[in-house]
């Protein structure tokens, strides 16, 4: 019987120089499986799509004012609306002393002359608060005028009582009041008249806009006894002006 040969077993010197156990690292472990970054496209798509929105808006909102230049170039052509005007009638001044107190009574009526120049245009008014102050701006006293409908080519006599009843003053204040009122130039006084008024044209109809009339030039005298006495308006002159109201600022 032929002898067996058995291969050598290798020694654990040999063993370990051929199949070395050193462990294998962070790098070996998970470097080749970790997956490459690639930007993603959905951004780009995302950002692509933000401006055209805008491009399209923009274009939408010069398009509109557009046409609301060549709507309201359309309607001066067809009815040239003018704004309505306003005088100082009279100033009947029944009371206007200041007390030894520095308080103020004040019993006034005033008369104003409405126009509306127009032919095709009919204003409405809403209630007309009227403040009468000197040309400091310390309040005399105020009051009120009813809503009224304007008509074309129609002249309207505006009516209103301003008063005041112990009406409090500075020491500064009160004495300005009674110097200017002892001068025979007069007291400077200016009326403000704020409302809201809508036009009309045809079947068309604006939205109501506030409107502030300003008049000046006013010299007023105060009354001797119980005669009654009126102010000059002569050299009164009255401003129309656009009240714009923008979120919390009033142009």
């Amino acid at each position: 019987m032929a002898d067996r040969v058995y291969p050598k077993q290798a020694t654990n010197g040999t063993a370990a120089a051929t199949n070395p156990s050193f462990p294998a690292t962070k790098a070996q472990q998970y470097g080749a499986s970790r997956p490459v970054y690639r930007p993603q496209p959905e951004r780009h798509r995302y950002r692509r799509s933000c401006c055209s929105c805008c491009l399209w808006t923009t274009i939408a909102i010069l398009v509109l004012i557009l046409i609301a230049a060549i709507a309201s170039a359309i309607l001066y052509v067809l009815y040239r609306p003018h704004r309505p005007t306003f005088t100082v009638s009279s100033l009947k001044i029944s009371a206007l002393n200041v007390t030894s107190a520095s308080k103020l009574i004040t019993n006034i009526n005033l008369n104003v002359t409405a126009k509306n120049p127009n032919k095709k245009v009919v204003y409405s008014y809403n209630p007309i608060t009227v403040a009468l102050v000197t040309d400091d701006d310390i309040a005399i006293g105020e009051g009120s005028i009813g809503s009224f409908v304007h008509g074309t080519k129609n002249t309207t006599l505006l009516k209103a009582a301003i008063t005041s009843s112990n009406q409090e003053l500075d020491d500064a204040s009160a004495a300005k009041l009674k110097k200017a009122l002892k001068s025979k130039k007069g007291l400077p006084l200016k009326i403000k008249l704020d409302t809201k008024v809508e036009a009309k044209m045809g079947a068309l109809k604006t939205p109501k806009v506030g409107i502030r009339v300003v008049c000046e030039g006013i010299k007023a005298t105060a009354p001797k006894a119980k005669s009654a006495t009126t102010a000059s308006t002569s050299n009164a002159k009255c401003k129309v002006d656009l009240r714009l109201k923008i979120w919390k600022w009033t142009l």
